[in-house]
């Protein structure tokens, strides 16, 4: 109940401020970015692929409206940026909400996202995983209201989207919303929960540091054993990405995802902690995030200073009680940080965010990335100064979707839009659901879904092309061409390089279901 309140009352200084500063202020900003992105395309030293949607540009007026529904994907130019121009029609299929409406209002989209209640038909099915050191972390499979059977086959071939909520644990709308459109268009959404978070008991004295990613390798883990046969993708929200970014830094080749998409991701966590958002938001996020840690109080004081964490009232303040506590209580070990050093020095913070932050093995990935971002982004802050544009521009895993507008983690539309023209792109193994194809699909939802399934068609196509070559060289060489006709064609497939071994993991054996 207090939550509400203060989203009400962040919502009518929000009303109040808007109307002067909000509309206007964020329009010539991002008219200035996106036009300075187009300028650039023609400079072949930049790296930048960029493709925009055409719109008019008679008067000045016009020219604004131009910038505010551009859309660029700014990636390193490739085969498989060209691929993606050429087969995601969505990603310039953009038309974002404008006039004087609260949806043109990217600090009230974002407000609205994130509190507003959302009716879904979806409904959960959980599984609590035990962990190595006996945590539990807690998967959530989504699943349409009207089906009866609650579970599905092991030998299912639907591919898996894994969704990792934001830090603080918060089902929003926009997660929601994407588990109804997941499954609309034949995927198993399965929701990521940290420990403690949405009812997931705390059993260890440990939580989950930012970024570090050792409770979702497990989980991704029993989702391989869980479902061997179906494809993984994996998409995460806000600063939830932090977590997807640093499990595909550490994991590389072997993460066993196919691609991966962040939804208004936050690229430079460490400054964003100390001041990269405004006071009334900061001041709410502490706020959830000190009541879903009260139901702990009593064990957490066992090891932290519980009265500096609850009163500190700054995001950096609470990250720094919990994993960086100068001092502790009756010298017990550090059993939430996961090491045995004390934190007892102001260096200590930034050595925190060695470990943690998203970017650093960003060198690392192996599979295709796609960031969906907004400039008007009003909890990453400006574009300019948080989008690592040089990321985007030399690593050919990297793709940035840039828009004028869009909010955090909001994309609405024009209302024109229709729910046929919402599901035209469908993924893999698409079978939309009748029960829920009639409900307007979020614009993003639909760009992720056709990325994925543009990158999955483009390596199946080099798949091909390698076993044509390989088929052809095979058979141009005499007898050798003979024995090459009475091998298997899986000869000339890539066994993926992986270092787990999956079958000498048995808690998953010991998992728990709600």
């Amino acid at each position: 109940m207090l939550e509400w309140l203060v989203a009400l009352c962040i919502v009518i200084l929000a009303g109040l401020m808007w109307p002067g500063f909000k509309y206007f202020g964020t329009e010539s900003q991002s008219g200035a970015l996106l036009q300075g992105s187009s300028q650039q395309t023609t400079k072949g030293k930049t790296g930048r692929c960029v493709s925009e949607q055409e719109v008019g540009d008679v008067s000045q007026a016009a020219c604004d409206e131009k910038a505010r529904s551009t859309v660029a994907l700014i990636c390193k130019p490739s085969a498989l940026a060209n691929y993606l121009l050429k087969h995601c029609r969505t990603f310039s299929n953009y038309s974002p909400c404008v006039g004087w409406t609260w949806r043109a209002s990217a600090f009230l989209q974002s407000v609205y996202e994130a509190c507003w209640p959302y009716d879904s038909p979806v409904q959960f099915v959980r599984d609590n995983l035990q962990l190595s050191d006996d945590g539990l972390v807690a998967l959530d499979w989504a699943v349409p209201s009207y089906q009866k059977r609650r579970r599905t086959s092991s030998h299912s071939t639907s591919p898996v989207l894994l969704i990792i909520p934001n830090s603080f644990g918060k089902f929003t709308r926009n997660v929601l919303k994407l588990c109804e459109t997941a499954l609309s268009h034949g995927y198993l959404p399965a929701v990521f929960n940290r420990r403690s978070h949405n009812g997931t008991p705390l059993t260890t004295l440990k939580l989950q540091q930012f970024g570090d990613p050792a409770d979702l390798r497990e989980a991704v883990r029993y989702i391989r054993h869980r479902q061997p046969a179906g494809r993984l993708y994996a998409v995460s929200e806000s600063t939830g990405s932090g977590l997807l970014l640093s499990y595909l830094g550490e994991c590389g080749s072997s993460s066993y995802m196919t691609a991966a998409v962040c939804l208004s991701p936050v690229f430079r966590c460490q400054s964003w902690f100390e001041n990269g958002l405004c006071w009334p938001l900061q001041w709410a996020l502490a706020l959830y995030q000190k009541i879903c840690l009260s139901r702990y109080k009593t064990v957490l004081g066992e090891n932290i200073q519980t009265d500096t964490l609850f009163s500190s009232c700054s995001l950096r303040g609470l990250e720094e009680a919990l994993f960086c506590q100068t001092g502790q209580v009756d010298s017990a070990p550090a059993a939430l940080t996961g090491t045995s050093s004390i934190c007892n020095t102001s260096g200590t913070w930034d050595a925190y965010w060695e470990r943690n932050e998203p970017l650093r093995d960003v060198d690392e990935v192996a599979i295709p990335v796609l960031s969906v971002c907004a400039q008007d982004d009003p909890v990453r802050g400006d574009a300019q100064s948080t989008v690592p544009f040089e990321l985007f521009e030399t690593n050919p895993h990297f793709f940035l979707l840039l828009t004028g507008r869009g909010s955090h983690c909001g994309f609405s539309t024009q209302p024109e839009w229709s729910a046929a023209g919402a599901f035209g792109a469908a993924g893999p193994a698409a079978a939309p659901n009748s029960g829920m194809a009639s409900r307007r699909t979020n614009w993003s939802h639909r760009a992720l879904l056709e990325f994925f399934r543009a990158t999955t068609d483009f390596f199946a196509a080099e798949e091909r092309a390698k076993q044509l070559a390989a088929r052809r060289r095979g058979l141009g060489g005499g007898a050798g061409g003979r024995v090459f006709r009475h091998r298997s064609v899986s000869t000339c497939k890539r066994v993926p390089a992986c270092s787990h071994n999956i079958h000498a993991i048995y808690n998953w054996q010991r998992s728990y279901t709600r």
